[in-house]
């Protein structure tokens, strides 16, 4: 099963007809796709729909256009105007020596994270990571369907297609956690949940059976949640 595929969750998560789209844009930028939504735009990235809505002054979350750039990373700081006070008369001066350019630094390394198996049932999906980018839990409509780590609640809903009732948890700034065909959803959007909380029952909702879809993304990107489970 597809979930938010890379680009935050569309399009969560085609190419468009303007000039330019397919030019690159900076880091810390995403520039909309054919088919994207913002919630998915935001998974992929690791943030909410909110901050994405804060960044780029959108007045309406819904409505984001092809070719559009957003900002997915938190402002630094604003920039300094172009264009102030006149610039003094210079002065000649011999250049400075070339200085040693220091490598790329590395990625900061992510932060462990260990998981609660988010429901009881069979395994019946296992993550594959192209058809299926989590693993698929079988039980009964109504059962319980538990947090796998603590986190805050980024997003509930059914916007994205082939996902039902959908509930995902920011962990930390590394990974987040998504619980997909749900019944019921218990959870609430911005509500911090504690490891093994309830939040949602299991169900079919965009499925041919009832099961729970869960995936664990580690900086956007799906990875395999069993090493993870305690």
């Amino acid at each position: 099963m597809r979930f938010l595929s890379s680009a935050l969750l569309a399009c969560l998560l085609a190419a468009c007809g303007t000039t330019g789209s397919s030019q690159p844009v900076a880091a810390g930028y995403y520039r909309v796709k054919s088919g994207d939504t913002l919630y998915r735009i935001a998974v992929n990235h690791g943030r909410s729909v909110g901050e994405l809505t804060r960044w780029n002054g959108l007045g309406d979350a819904s409505r984001i256009e092809t070719g559009q750039v957003l900002r997915v990373s938190p402002p630094t700081g604003a920039s300094r105007p172009s264009g102030g006070t006149a610039s003094k008369p210079s002065t000649t001066k011999p250049a400075p020596k070339p200085s040693r350019i220091p490598p790329p630094a590395e990625p900061a390394p992510a932060s462990g994270i260990s998981l609660a198996w988010p429901a009881k049932g069979q395994l019946v999906g296992r993550f594959d990571g192209s058809s299926n980018k989590g693993i698929d839990i079988a039980g009964a409509a109504g059962d319980p369907v538990y947090a796998a780590a603590a986190g805050k609640v980024v997003y509930v809903g059914r916007g994205i297609r082939s996902y039902g009732n959908l509930l995902i948890i920011k962990h930390n700034n590394d990974y987040i956690s998504a619980y997909a065909h749900n019944q019921t959803l218990i959870a609430r959007e911005g509500q911090s949940v504690r490891k093994g909380q309830k939040i949602a029952t299991m169900g079919d909702t965009a499925s041919n059976r009832v099961k729970l879809h869960f995936e664990l993304r580690l900086r956007g990107k799906a990875v395999d949640p069993l090493p993870y489970l305690d």
